[in-house]
Order: C-alpha cells, then structure tokens, then sequence
C-alpha cells in the first residue's frame, strides 16, 4: 500500500489535475495544445537529447534488457491484431491501429517518473536504453505494417512503403532528440567538449518535460471519453497492463537478468498506452475511438496494476 501512495499516486496527481483543470475549464484546449506542443516537440526531446548524451553505451544496450521488453511488446501487438481481427471481425487497417494501441507503452512519460520514484534516479539507464530504440523501433514497425496493410492491392513498392515509413520515423521529434544525443555522445567520446553553458541550458529545459508533460497529458485525456467498443477496448487494456509485463518478467528470469535490469524492463512494460497510440490511429483515420477510450482507460487501471508489478519486482 505505501507504493500506492508514495511511488504512483504523485505521478497520477499531477495527470489528475491536468484533467481537473481541463474539465473545469479553467486551461482552455488551446492552452493544453500548447503546453503538449512545448513538451512533445521541444522540452522531452531535449530531455532524451541529455539523457541519450549521457547513456554508457557499453554497458546499457544489451540483450538481456532489451529482448524482454520487445517481447513483450510484439507479443501484445499480435494479441492486439488477432483479437481485432479474429474476434471482433475489425477492417485490416483497424486491425493494426489496434495492435499498436497494445504496442506502444507511456515508456516515457509514465514509466520514467515512477521507476524514479521508486528505485531513484540512478536507476534509470536500464529505462533509457529501451527508450532509445522504443519510438524509432516501433513507430517504424507501426507504420511499415500500416503502409504495406493500406497498399495492398495498390501496385506501389515495396520500396516506396519502406521509404515511406521510415521518412514518416525520422521527421519525429522525439526520434531527432534521440539520433542528436547518441551522435553527442558517440562524438564526446572520440574528444568533443561540448561547454558546460550549454549543459546547464539543455538540463534547464530537460527538467521541465516531465512535470510539463504529465500536466498537459491529464488535459488531453480529457478529451478521450470512453465511447463503445468495450471489448476491443478491454483487450487492449489487457494486452498493455497484463500480457506486456507478464512475457517481460517471464523472459527476463529466463535469460537471468539483474535485478536493476528487470525493474527497468518490467515497470516500463506495464504502463499504459501512450497518446502517441492515438495519434498514430488519428493520422490514418482507423480505431480512433478505441484508441483513444484505451489511452484514458488504461492509464486510470494502471494505478493498480503498476502496484501489482511493483509488488511481484525484487
């Protein structure tokens, strides 16, 4: 229970008031835009830009980490897929908005202010390595299925859709902030000094992402009201909160890894979708309702069910 209340429920309440203030009115919709612009598009890039200059590439990018998570991860997006396709009898594009609803972890957002406040920062690295190669992976996975799903039957490329979507992975801010930081710490490496001034600068900024970020998160949530599609929306809830995390702690303990390693992989498998899964439902027109009801929904459930994992971690 003292998880409950000292590791998720500040994090949740910062979310919470976020919404409170949106559905009270008091920040208009333009000003949670703005404030979800200043944080997606500039403050947590910078804060991945830092965290990525900094990484010890050496001893961070490793199997035993990362094969659990991505496990878990495509797994959830096979169930996610099925589940839409088989059960629920879902167009095929629906079918992969869904899937990448089950996909896409809050692996930033959520899972970074809670494995610090539970582990405290300097058990990060393990979290920062997924997330290096979380959005360009998946968002390259996400929209190469997407494309090649739409294209069916429309004669392009297979060298056009692969194009295609790795132009759409690589326009992204958060992907630019993480290819920025690798190259600064790639190059610091071979002797660049970079001059502390603009340390400090970009540490100034990168502080600010997470709280703002949080804040404005809570406001967008607001306008995700649950709406139909239950099932479809309790199998991706099921798929995110459960599966996820249950293949990664599984995976894990088989390929024996360490205990900073597992808390790392397991609390960011659970966390919730991100609003990223909405807006990739959102710019291809498919499941947007699901996606959405998910995001709000799930995040609400993951209160407890980061409590249960939370609980199960050594």
């Amino acid at each position: 229970m003292t998880a409950l209340f000292t590791i998720i429920l500040p994090v949740f309440l910062i979310v919470g008031f976020g919404y409170l203030v949106a559905w009270r009115g008091w920040f208009s919709a333009s000003g949670v835009d703005g404030l979800m612009n200043f944080a997606q598009n500039f403050a947590v890039p910078t804060l991945l830009f830092v965290s990525m200059a900094r990484l010890d590439l050496g001893t961070e990018f490793r199997a035993q980490l990362l094969i659990p998570f991505y496990a878990g991860a495509f797994a959830a997006f096979a169930a996610g897929w099925a589940g839409a396709r088989f059960l629920f009898r879902r167009p095929p594009v629906d079918c992969v908005a869904i899937g990448f609803v089950c996909l896409f972890s809050n692996t930033l957002l959520l899972g970074v202010p809670i494995t610090e406040r539970a582990y405290g920062s300097d058990a990060l690295a393990g979290n920062w390595a997924i997330i290096a190669l979380h959005s360009p992976m998946l968002y390259t996975f996400g929209i190469t299925v997407m494309e090649f799903t739409r294209a069916r039957g429309s004669g392009l490329s297979v060298g056009r859709v692969a194009l295609r979507a790795l132009t759409g992975v690589l326009r992204t801010s958060l992907v630019i902030g993480i290819i920025a930081g690798l190259s600064v710490n790639v190059l610091t490496q071979a002797g660049l000094v970079v001059p502390q001034g603009f340390w400090d600068a970009a540490d100034m900024i990168a502080r600010a992402a997470l709280p703002a970020a949080l804040f404005g998160l809570g406001g967008v949530l607001y306008r995700y009201r649950p709406e139909g599609d239950m099932a479809t929306i309790a199998l991706c809830c099921a798929a995110s909160l459960i599966l996820h995390p249950a293949i990664t702690f599984g995976t894990a303990w088989a390929l024996d890894l360490d205990r900073d390693g597992m808390r790392s992989a397991v609390l960011t498998a659970s966390m919730a979708p991100g609003v990223n899964a909405y807006l990739f439902a959102n710019v291809y027109g498919a499941a947007k309702r699901v996606a959405a009801s998910s995001v709000l929904v799930a995040t609400a459930l993951s209160t407890l069910t980061i409590w249960m994992w939370l609980a199960l971690l050594p």
